[in-house]
């Protein structure tokens, strides 16, 4: 028997020997914080179902990216709720619309924050779904000339990275060519490549007032009992020009992100989820728990599986924790 020759606890008896030993590193670099545009002036309104988030306008926002920078954090990820609805979506393009003029104030203030935006329809259009529907179905085609457009007034207006969360087929290889073609070769995609139909999401489709008018995404947003098939989006993402690939939620998915990792040679991120974020407050609120062990210990788990980044609302909070 090997007992006591291998004793395991020699090398957990203190801090200083756990962390001389430790595996997985997680740091405030991997970190990408979420916020919220809104069509407005002097806006900071909380978000009643997300704690400690908010809506901002383009002008306040800048004020938080700024302090987002401070904290060490390398991004932000935009998401925009503009201040009409229509069946196209059309303000998602818009020259003047609330993340094109977001992403200007805040690299006109912090340009060495990256400013990461979300590609999708779905906050825009009158249904509520992810793109161009006919006879109430998503018709994929014509639905990714027009995230191509939208991508396009991002990268316009500065973003470093345009992020499509729509699950279109063929999506990343429109906007690809789209944003060659206009001069923006180093434009980066970071596709949801991965993208569940997750019970999840509820917290940010209130956020976001982006929940479908009717039916749901499980025609185009995947099944959550398959694997393999994420591996093949993935890849097939990879081939038509992605630069980064994400898997989406992540704590139900940490098996995706390993698979993921190992497979592929590109930076893989994960989204810590709406659903995945309030649960641990709920519970934390509750006193089940004590909510900053809890915090970074799921991070750490993220990471652990794979994640390169980590796009969550829990980023301010936890880059204080990880630079003290």
């Amino acid at each position: 028997m090997s007992f006591p020759n291998n004793r395991m606890q020699r090398l957990r008896t203190s801090e200083s020997m756990r962390r001389f030993v430790r595996q997985t590193a997680l740091s405030v670099d991997n970190l990408v914080y979420p916020l919220f545009v809104k069509d407005g002036k002097g806006l900071k309104e909380p978000i009643e179902s997300m704690t400690d988030c908010f809506h901002f306008s383009p002008d306040t926002i800048v004020r938080e990216a700024e302090q987002v920078a401070k904290a060490g954090i390398p991004a932000v990820i935009l998401f925009g709720l503009p201040k009409k609805k229509d069946e196209i979506g059309s303000l998602a393009w818009a020259e003047n619309g609330v993340v094109q003029q977001a992403i200007r104030e805040i690299k006109k203030a912090v340009p060495q924050l990256l400013v990461i935006t979300d590609v999708c329809l779905c906050a825009y259009t009158r249904s509520g779904h992810c793109g161009m529907l006919k006879d109430n179905k998503i018709d994929n085609d014509s639905t990714c000339e027009l995230l191509a457009k939208v991508a396009l007034s991002h990268a316009y207006a500065g973003a470093d990275i345009v992020a499509p969360s729509d699950m279109m087929d063929g999506r990343v290889g429109y906007i690809r060519q789209c944003l060659e073609k206009n001069g923006f070769h180093d434009t980066a995609i970071m596709a949801y490549s991965a993208k569940y139909a997750s019970a999840f999401y509820g917290p940010f489709r209130d956020a976001a007032d982006s929940a479908p008018a009717f039916g749901d995404r499980k025609s185009y947003q995947m099944d959550t009992a398959n694997s393999d098939q994420a591996m093949q989006e993935i890849a097939l993402d990879i081939e038509e020009g992605t630069d980064i690939v994400m898997i989406k939620p992540a704590l139900c998915f940490l098996d995706i992100i390993y698979r993921a990792k190992q497979r592929f040679d590109c930076p893989i991120a994960a989204y810590n989820v709406s659903g995945e974020y309030m649960m641990l407050n709920v519970a934390a609120q509750a006193g089940l728990l004590d909510k900053k062990s809890a915090m970074l210990e799921m991070l750490c788990s993220i990471k652990r599986a794979g994640a390169d980044i980590i796009i969550t609302y829990f980023a301010r909070e936890a880059a204080k924790l990880l630079k003290s």
